[in-house]
């Protein structure tokens, strides 16, 4: 385990980080290299797994706690023995505090046997900004494991049957004892011939290689609900993840989106920000100017004398709400777009315009002027030493 990375590096957040946080990180980082924003690039897809990878166990709180005790090397994921001959420090814990002394029983350790649910699975959906606004039908394809249709998920050989394991006899538990300076002691470990699975194979099936599963590729048609946000979980498929184990129920599939950016527009929650820009002349004058929404351009009328910077808002013109019935509102901010290139007849033109004003429409310039001068006559006698010094 010595070639991974810290899951919480591998997100980029502190050990102390809360859930949220860890969520956040991780959306931020599985956009960063998401292998539809990185076609073809294979270290972006190993780092998009490894992002995976690190989710799954530290947005369960369960296995974030045993990350956090024992890191890569949890005694409880493995089937191999240590600290001595005994499963893992987990079986030396046990057998301090109730596990077993003196030859009496140790402690009961939880069976390969039982049910296990399976595990759920993420997939991550690219989105358009309109598909993402408006809602759409999307079909995507994904793989999970599945019962191997060779074996049957015996995993055995067809024509032939895992045998009950001669070690732990079907129990899929060892009693291990020994000797100590604390006198003659025992505990129960998870048996290393079958892995606690109780049972052993001797022809293993060819298809699976004895696993008893599958990789299939399965085909999904689902109705994106409009509104949904980048990063957002939107979609639950009950029973589409990882197939349990021992009868154990399978996990789910959850669905999360990436929404690509828009050209123009910007988003906020269900509210969209755009830039319009503006000649010198409707900005003086005002009238209406075509600005544009999700569904084309409409009419907006702009004060006469309307400023550099300023915002407006068109009421219901922003994102559907996810599962609601009203939208947000789109908010466009004016730039006056001054010309480059002027013949001189043009130039001429603006300079009498200039002089008509006599600058009484020049407020800001007017009350700049006058705290400047203001600034030079408090600093006249500081200015003045100065220059005599030169």
């Amino acid at each position: 385990m010595a070639d991974k990375r810290d899951y919480y590096e591998v997100l980029g957040v502190g050990k102390s980080a809360s859930d949220d946080e860890i969520k956040k990180a991780y959306r931020k980082a599985a956009k960063a290299s998401h292998p539809d924003l990185h076609p073809d690039d294979k270290e972006a897809e190993a780092r998009f797994k490894e992002i995976n990878e690190a989710y799954e166990v530290l947005s369960d709180p369960q296995k974030r706690a045993r990350y956090d005790q024992f890191g890569h090397e949890d005694p409880t994921m493995g089937g191999g023995a240590g600290y001595g001959g005994f499963g893992g420090f987990e079986d030396i814990f046990d057998m301090f505090t109730g596990g077993g002394f003196g030859g009496f029983g140790g402690r009961s350790t939880r069976s390969q046997n039982a049910p296990q649910r399976g595990s759920d699975l993420q997939y991550n959906l690219t989105l358009t900004f309109e598909e993402a606004a408006f809602g759409c039908k999307k079909e995507f394809k994904f793989q999970r494991s599945a019962t191997c249709d060779c074996c049957n998920g015996s995993g055995a050989k067809p024509g032939t049957q895992p045998q009950t394991c001669p070690t732990c006899h079907g129990s899929g538990q060892q009693t291990v004892v020994m000797n100590s300076p604390l006198g003659r002691m025992q505990t129960v470990r998870t048996c290393q011939t079958c892995g606690g699975k109780g049972k052993t194979i001797k022809d293993r099936c060819t298809k699976c290689s004895g696993s008893g599963f599958m990789r299939v590729t399965r085909t999904v048609n689902m109705n994106v609900p409009a509104g949904v946000d980048d990063g957002q979980n939107f979609k639950t498929i009950p029973g589409e993840g990882e197939p349990g184990r021992n009868g154990g129920p399978a996990g789910d599939l959850y669905i999360t989106c990436t929404v690509r950016p828009h050209k123009i527009f910007k988003r906020d929650r269900y509210d969209m920000y755009c830039d319009v820009p503006v000649s010198f002349t409707q900005a003086a004058l005002g009238g209406d100017i075509d600005v544009p929404t999700l569904e084309g351009t409409m009419k907006y009328n702009i004060p006469a004398g309307t400023q550099e910077g300023t915002s407006f808002r068109i009421r219901g013109q922003g994102i559907q709400q996810l599962r609601g019935t009203g939208r947000g509102d789109l908010y466009f901010t004016v730039h006056v777009e001054v010309p480059k290139h002027l013949g001189e007849r043009q130039k001429d033109l603006l300079r009498q315009f200039e002089d008509s004003l006599n600058g009484r429409e020049y407020e800001r310039r007017k009350s700049f002027g006058d705290q400047v001068k203001s600034y030079i006559k408090e600093n006249a006698e500081r200015f003045k030493e100065k220059f005599d010094k030169k």
